[in-house]
């Protein structure tokens, strides 16, 4: 509790020393002001002026901030939030502080028209005749803990939900879909819950949740994506074949050599929902294993640096072909990892991407 509290001082006074940086803007921490009974409970007073206008912030502090949360603080806040009773009285404004505010609920907070200011430096205020906005990138604690969700066994868990998008799910059913244990799901669960993108039915052990909101997550997985570095991928040229020829010619060898795969990218997308004219290049998810090698060699695969049209994606888990489907004798991998997969692809891959998204994911 003692260092919540001196981490919430520290962040205070963060704020207050940013908004001095700022130009025509005068901040001070009020501690000894004489507090009407309904303003006790605000972490802290600062006087503010901007511009000549003269504001008194009331300002609450808080660890981490969701959308799931921001509603009822917003209606918290206002009914605390003193009447203006004269024209003569400085100006009384709710403002939230938190080490995190996730995107969606700054969002929420800014149409609600109520002030924040998070640890990364991002800060909002709106009133009469003042307004700053300034936006940057998430705290690192937050940054990292998006990063996690999306990422290793947790992502397989989102894989699931946006798979089977219209079904409900208990922890241990859709444990059991995205191959992780129980624990994982529900730490995921509880993580979604926090943005709101879940919907719930019934109480305890028979409690099932529903993915309400797949375009925001696939829209957030998206963001992530352009964080993360590009993998090195093996590229290889097969000599005298098409492409289309080319992948089944590799399924063909990667099963009579007991190999798990599954096919992306334009190969893959151009099965389920045609968008170029020709495809000059097959991209495969494969799992890592002693006959990988040997499969290559029976396709006469030749490692290059240019001009391949073959790119392995090496997987090590069962769990980065999930909800891979058979169509035509060739196992694809499922639309949403071939949506997230071609938008780190090169040439039209993107926009074939944004075609693919609309024609057969839909959301």
């Amino acid at each position: 509790m003692y260092e919540s509290r001196t981490t919430e001082q520290h962040l205070i006074e963060r704020f207050v020393e940013d908004l001095k940086e700022l130009p025509e803007v005068e901040a001070e921490l009020d501690y000894k002001a004489q507090r009407p009974p309904m303003e006790r409970e605000y972490n802290a007073h600062v006087a503010l002026r901007v511009a000549g206008k003269s504001f008194i912030l009331l300002v609450e502090a808080k660890k981490a901030v969701y959308p799931r949360e921001v509603r009822q603080m917003i209606w918290h806040l206002r009914e605390r939030s003193p009447a203006q009773r004269s024209r003569q009285e400085r100006m009384r404004l709710t403002l939230l502080i938190a080490e995190t505010i996730s995107p969606g609920a700054k969002e929420l907070l800014r149409k609600e028209g109520v002030g924040y200011y998070d640890s990364g430096g991002s800060l909002f205020l709106s009133a009469p005749g003042a307004y700053i906005y300034i936006d940057k990138p998430p705290p690192k604690t937050l940054a990292k803990s998006i990063r996690a969700l999306f990422s290793g066994r947790r992502a397989q868990v989102l894989h699931a939900l946006l798979v089977r998008q219209r079904d409900w799910f208990g922890v241990t059913e859709l444990a059991r879909e995205a191959l992780v244990s129980p624990a994982t799901a529900s730490q995921v669960l509880t993580e979604l819950d926090r943005f709101e993108w879940l919907a719930s039915r019934g109480q305890g052990p028979s409690k099932e949740r529903h993915l309400r909101e797949p375009g925001a997550l696939l829209d957030a997985w998206v963001k992530q994506l352009v964080t993360t570095r590009l993998q090195t991928l093996p590229r290889y040229y097969v000599a005298g074949i098409k492409a289309d020829a080319l992948a089944k010619q590799l399924a063909d060898v990667f099963e009579s050599r007991e190999v798990d795969y599954a096919l992306t990218h334009e190969a893959a997308a151009q099965q389920l929902a045609p968008f170029l004219s020709h495809v000059s290049q097959v991209r495969a998810r494969v799992l890592v294993g002693a006959s990988v090698n040997a499969a290559l060699i029976d396709l006469n695969a030749r490692p290059v640096t240019e001009g391949a049209n073959l790119v392995i994606i090496e997987v090590k888990s069962p769990g980065d072909l999930l909800f891979r489907e058979r169509v035509s004798e060739v196992w694809l991998a499922s639309p949403i990892q071939i949506y997230l997969d071609l938008l780190r692809g090169e040439g039209r891959g993107k926009e074939m991407a944004e075609h693919f998204r609309k024609e057969r994911i839909g959301f």
